[in-house]
């Protein structure tokens, strides 16, 4: 297994235009659509949920994992930040938010040409931040 690059698909590519036989590699694309939780009250108790989605289309019928990194902070502390604070959040592999999807927590498997996984974010209610835009990057690995 291996992480699916830009320079393996163009490496797959480029021996399939040579006609030398590639090893069942299916050529893959990734298109995430981040997370969007809305307006945050930091004077609120109750956690703000959002959901996002991560397409995964092949060319062929292949068996991949997505995985998650860890963005701003940890797989158990994710962080967005602003300014000058931080906004704790995390992301999920169920709707009832208690699998972490991240490098530590194992990632989501498939088999198929195309799938639409769900993202599920919480940010714990009761943080006492600043008004700020909050955001923090993510990089999501297919692994075939």
């Amino acid at each position: 297994m291996r992480p699916m690059t830009g320079w393996s698909r163009w490496l797959g590519a480029a021996c399939l235009l040579l006609g030398v036989p590639t090893a069942a590699t299916a050529g893959c694309n990734v298109s995430p659509q981040g997370v969007s939780f809305g307006n945050y009250d930091p004077l609120g108790h109750s956690a703000l949920d959002g959901v996002g989605t991560i397409n995964v289309s092949c060319d062929a019928p292949s068996s991949f994992t997505v995985s998650l990194g860890t963005g701003n902070g940890t797989v158990e502390d994710r962080r967005m930040t602003g300014a000058p604070s931080q906004l704790a959040y995390n992301l999920y592999k169920d709707v009832s938010r208690l699998l972490v999807w991240g490098d530590g927590g194992g990632g989501v498997s498939s088999n198929g040409t195309s799938v639409d996984l769900t993202v599920y974010g919480r940010i714990p209610g009761a943080q006492n931040v600043r008004p700020d835009t909050y955001a923090d990057s993510v990089t999501v690995t297919v692994t075939f």
